[in-house]
């Protein structure tokens, strides 16, 4: 019934979706091009609430818990499990004091209104995942960026997203590059659990009444640790929080 019930809401969803995205995409332009770098973060920002406001339609609610544990004018290391493409909008919007970046796909980058312009100019990392030494290249570069300007950059470790919020292994190879040139930074370790119930149908209708949350940890000082001792450290309270 359920399943049903989803197919009207979830056409309602996408189109109100797809409106957001091409309202804010000439105001992230102007934005970016005539007021500057903040005036373009707070035009993310934005779109995102209303994104996340137009998921009510699916009755999708949020529970963020430990936002006081972010701390600001640090850079911050943001290293979340992933279960779906729709923890992204919540960790833009609710994590927005400490100006989150991306480690995101080169294919993301063009084609999708809003989405691949922010990906492009706000200071998020495109990497292509056939061409190593391009990826390590560009997290090299988004590592140095956000330890001089006190921001943060979000890393799915996982790569790929869990369909059924199981935790896959944690890849090292990017977090071992941010540790490396963001030396000042904290690793933040955040648990996500319940946004794959939004893809519980496959891509098409989505799910109803999903509670997605994400669970902030205690920050763990780069310098204070072996790259092995906060890797280890950052994977197992994430996944000791994963509800199965």
């Amino acid at each position: 019934m359920q399943k049903i019930i989803s197919y009207p809401l979830s056409v309602l969803y996408a189109l109100v979706f797809l409106m957001w995205l091409l309202i804010f995409h000439p105001i992230q332009l102007v934005c970016y091009h005539v007021f500057g770098y903040n005036a373009h973060r707070l035009s993310v920002a934005y779109l995102n609430f209303f994104l996340l406001r137009t998921s009510h339609i699916l009755g999708t609610t949020y529970n963020i818990i430990g936002r006081e544990k972010l701390l600001e004018n640090k850079p911050l290391v943001l290293v979340c499990n992933h279960q779906s493409m729709h923890d992204i909008i919540p960790i833009i919007w609710f994590l927005r004091k400490v100006h989150p970046k991306f480690i995101s796909k080169k294919e993301l980058g063009k084609g999708i209104p809003s989405v691949s312009l922010n990906l492009r100019i706000g200071g998020s990392a495109l990497i292509d995942r056939k061409d190593g030494k391009q990826s390590l290249a560009e997290i090299k570069k988004v590592g140095e960026f956000i330890n001089t300007n006190n921001y943060s950059v979000v890393i799915f470790p996982e790569g790929t997203r869990s369909k059924t919020g199981e935790p896959k292994e944690f890849a090292v190879n990017g977090l071992k590059m941010l540790y490396k040139f963001a030396p000042d930074a904290y690793f933040v370790p955040i648990s996500i659990n319940n946004s794959w119930k939004m893809n519980k149908f496959g891509k098409f209708p989505l799910g109803l009444g999903t509670n997605i949350s994400l669970e902030i940890h205690e920050p763990l000082k780069v310098s204070d640790y072996s790259f092995d001792e906060i890797f280890e450290k950052t994977e197992q309270v994430i996944k000791k929080h994963i509800k199965k």
